[in-house]
């Protein structure tokens, strides 16, 4: 086998195609090689409509990008024929190892795919020796037409969470499948309001489900959420994790503690003090001693934090009838610890009106078997991809990249043998 039927052979080129030469441009760096791929005299080739073989019209010239021949850029060079179809007219016939209107080979856009799911975009683009929106073009190209055959008919139970695009007020809201294993996303959209309940209701019915189908929804307290959840999935039972039971409460800690640092001074490591398990064993000596100085000195943020800590208790239930006599008896007892002038208190507060408010939501968690728990750890993912990328251009590639890395796309990059 000499090394143009090599070539050839790595192009995947069949009949009437074949390699014609090939030549090197040493003016550049780095070097290019130019494989010219053509057909014999005479030759008819298939309608892009129909399939039927036909002469052709006339001929242009494309280039398209390949993969790196050694240590040099690649590119396919072709003369490709427009065919005079008795049925269709004139059309461009379309180079089989390229996507139509497209100037990658399939063999490039596979590498360059499975080099995106491991590192930026940026990253990829610098590698490869192309733009970024370049490559971007071809990511949401393939991850668009991977959505466009998921199915969602069996979809029964989802998680909804919102996360960071970028700095400021500016979310993302995904949705996940609880009972699948493995990439579980099924949805992504810009915001989180009660409009991404009307999307995803949308493409779920786009993609061969059904709102009524949907038996349970587990969610945070944002009342946008709940509100929507009622209106587009009536049907469907919902349950507040405990996670966002104890993230409300952390989050009111620390606005207690803040507001307690501009009126007076605060032990040293109070901040990661109050924040962190007191039974975790992760505290440091300092950590250890803030807590013990809050204690004794009357502190606000003592109050806060020992309520906060109380939630242990209730978690320890063993059923939703247990733990809705330690939330009333929690609420009963948090009140009595909050003086009504305590104005450094009101986070807690209002932490406490909103416990009340959906508990029967929360009590849910004991009877399900669903949590937003795998949600909270593809966050962390998501971010670490942010992060690793130092941001990204919009939200849309944001999105794209998320579907990327845990949406059931299939075999989105295995497009071409």
């Amino acid at each position: 086998m000499d090394i143009g039927e090599l070539l050839a052979l790595g192009l995947g080129l069949q009949p009437p195609w074949r390699l014609m030469g090939q030549r090197v441009d040493t003016s550049k760096q780095p070097h290019e090689v130019y494989l010219e791929v053509a057909a014999d005299r005479g030759s008819e080739y298939p309608c892009p409509v129909c399939g039927r073989l036909c002469k052709a019209h006339d001929f242009q010239e494309f280039t398209w990008r390949h993969l790196n021949l050694f240590q040099y850029h690649c590119y396919v060079t072709g003369r490709m024929p427009r065919v005079d179809c008795p049925e269709h007219g004139t059309k461009r016939v379309k180079a089989p190892w390229a996507r139509d209107g497209n100037r990658f080979t399939l063999l490039f856009e596979q590498a360059a795919m499975t080099l995106v799911r491991e590192m930026p975009v940026l990253a990829v683009a610098r590698i490869v020796g192309v733009s970024d929106k370049r490559l971007w073009r071809v990511v949401q190209y393939y991850v668009a037409r991977a959505l466009t055959k998921m199915d969602l008919g069996g979809v029964k139970a989802v998680a909804l969470d919102d996360t960071a695009s970028k700095r400021g007020q500016n979310y993302v809201t995904v949705f996940i499948d609880l009972d699948r294993k493995q990439k579980p996303v099924l949805f992504v959209t810009p915001g989180r309001g009660k409009d991404c309940l009307v999307q995803f209701r949308r493409f779920l019915r786009e993609h061969g489900g059904h709102h009524q189908n949907i038996a349970e929804v587990v969610c945070d307290m944002s009342p946008a959420f709940l509100a929507a959840i009622g209106q587009s999935f009536p049907s469907a039972n919902v349950t507040v994790d405990w996670f966002h039971v104890v993230q409300l409460f952390t989050t009111a800690v620390d606005q207690v503690r803040k507001a307690e640092a501009r009126e007076r001074k605060l032990p040293k490591a109070t901040r990661w003090a109050v924040l962190k398990a007191a039974d975790g064993g992760r505290l440091t000596e300092k950590q250890q001693q803030a807590l013990a100085e809050l204690e004794t000195g009357g502190f606000a943020t003592a109050t806060a934090w020992r309520l906060k800590e109380m939630l242990r208790w209730i978690r320890k239930a063993t059923s939703s009838r247990a733990a809705q006599w330690r939330i009333t008896h929690f609420l009963r007892h948090a009140r009595k610890c909050i003086p009504l002038d305590a104005k450094a208190l009101v986070p807690i507060s209002k932490a406490l009106m909103t416990l009340e408010e959906h508990a029967h939501l929360i009590l849910r968690r004991w009877t399900s078997k669903h949590s937003n728990a795998r949600l909270e750890g593809l966050n962390g993912i998501f971010q670490a991809a942010r992060a690793r990328a130092r941001g990204y251009r919009n939200v849309f590639t944001f999105m794209t990249m998320i579907y990327l890395l845990a949406a059931p796309l299939g075999d989105v990059i295995k497009f071409h043998t």
